[in-house]
């Protein structure tokens, strides 16, 4: 007889060659998200007019200093602005009605045509983060960000088909020395990545570098009719403009290229404590910066930023992710769409020091409150009654389960269940057994669970009727 032979098996598929090839097929590309839901209308028209009303106020009374920017007080001054020495009054609905010129929707441009985007309208795009001076990596844990760190993250925001934008300063390399870091940033955002991205605005000559750099890979006559590149201009709250900032915006809008006014604003350090100043605030320094960039260059492309924030007021230390910061950027997205600029705000943020699921709430909060935004009848949001009136509303089990026992006992049904309630003595063993339990009672016995009524935030409970005792009301706050 013949040997018997086996099939020879099949060749595993997958394997190294598969990974390569997986790493090496092109990025997946899922398009830039449109926002198909109406805005969400936080505030009514007069709650806009008094805020827009108190910006008027802000920039005629008190106005914004423009410090060591003689250029940009001459302008004003010849826009029709009265200035004081460094600094700047604006009459009611000027600096509006110079931010008029500023296009409400433009296209930005990256290398690869796939990853152009649409600024405003119902475009949605999203970036990573800017600024971060830390890093943290499972080797070597929290620690300063290198330059090795800044181009992984623009290999990882290019690779991502969820971020639309390069960004800025992703983080900040502090092994390179900063006369020469941002040239070193715009190299690994035109090398890793062909998305659009952000230049350097830490002074008007990097910010020169930035556009000579851009002008080396897409031409110079390409910039001045499409914009490719953009500055991130913080105003020096309150209300001051410093010549780096104001030097850099002008770099930008006089290249025909785009800026992010953002107004850097923490309630209690550099501005008021209360939302609706803290908004007129942020209001007023975002449209004076968009004035003087059309002041430079009517029709270049800017965008109406902010960044509102809380501090802590015994500690002084900033606090992010907070439900003020949400609700002042429904108002701030407001103002911004009735000027008709695109608005810039932050997400995903929190000023937590653990990654557990309180944080993670906290940096999809603001994220969230970006995105969905329905229309609401009322003018505030509904908010879930206090954890402490919760309790005292709704008993506890352990409650109610003891008052069931004593039922049993008085050998009838309890009168809180309902009508068609089959007979409970079968279970009167068990129910005694679980009434040894220990139970925390949160409110004496004598005490009805059900508020009478709620008075200027507090819950008044009145005794039960069946069971008198000595206290006639009980309040809690």
């Amino acid at each position: 007889m013949g040997r018997a032979t086996t099939p020879a098996p099949e060749r595993r598929r997958g394997g190294r060659a598969a990974r390569t090839a997986e790493r090496a097929a092109p990025i997946a590309q899922t398009g830039q998200p449109r926002r198909r839901i109406p805005t969400y209308e936080l505030l009514g028209d007069a709650d806009l007019d008094a805020l827009e009303a108190h910006a008027d106020w802000i920039l005629e009374e008190i106005g914004v200093e423009f410090r060591g920017d003689p250029e940009a007080l001459e302008l004003f001054r010849a826009a029709g602005s009265s200035v004081d020495g460094e600094r700047v009054r604006f009459e009611p609905g000027l600096a509006r009605h110079l931010c008029a010129t500023a296009p409400s929707e433009f296209r930005m441009y990256g290398r690869d045509a796939r990853h152009d985007v649409t600024i405003g309208g119902d475009h949605v795009v999203f970036s990573p983060a800017y600024g971060p001076p830390f890093v943290t990596d499972l080797d070597q844990g929290r620690r300063y960000a290198t330059l090795a760190d800044f181009e992984n993250f623009v290999k990882l925001t290019y690779a991502s088909p969820w971020l639309h934008h390069s960004g800025g300063t992703i983080c900040e390399p502090v092994d390179v020395p900063v006369n020469k870091r941002h040239l070193d940033m715009a190299y690994a955002h035109l090398r890793w990545s062909t998305k659009p991205l952000m230049g350097s605005v830490t002074a008007p000559e990097r910010a020169e570098d930035s556009l000579a750099m851009a002008r080396l890979v897409f031409g110079a006559d390409r910039l001045e009719r499409d914009c490719v590149i953009q500055g991130n201009i913080n105003v020096n709250s309150p209300l001051v403009f410093d010549d780096v900032m104001s030097g850099a915006l002008k770099v930008y809008a006089r290249a025909n290229q785009g800026c992010v006014i953002s107004p850097f604003i923490i309630g209690g350090a550099m501005g008021p404590v209360t939302q609706p100043a803290l908004i007129a605030q942020a209001h007023a320094e975002a449209l004076v910066g968009i004035a003087l960039s059309q002041l430079v260059r009517p029709g270049s492309p800017m965008v109406y930023g902010n960044f509102l924030t809380t501090m802590d007021l015994k500690t002084g230390a900033p606090t992010f992710g907070t439900p003020e910061a949400d609700l002042a950027t429904y108002a701030i997205a407001q103002l911004a769409r009735r000027v008709g600029l695109p608005v810039r705000c932050g997400g995903h943020y929190t000023a937590s020091k653990t990654t557990d699921a309180r944080p993670r709430h906290r940096r999809e909060r603001p994220r969230r409150r970006r995105l969905p935004r329905g229309r609401a009848r009322q003018r505030l949001p509904r908010h879930r009654p206090h954890a402490r009136q919760l309790r005292v509303r709704q008993p506890p089990r352990p409650a109610a389960r003891h008052l069931l026992v004593r039922a049993v006992d008085r050998g009838r049904r309890p009168r809180h269940g309902p009508a068609r309630q089959p007979p409970v003595e079968a279970d009167a063993g068990r129910l005694r057994a679980t009434a040894h339990r220990p139970v925390r009672r949160r409110r004496p016995a004598g005490l009805r669970g059900r508020p009478e009524g709620v008075d200027g935030g507090r819950l008044v409970l009145t005794p039960r009727p069946d069971r008198p005792t000595r206290h006639e009301t009980r309040t809690t706050t």
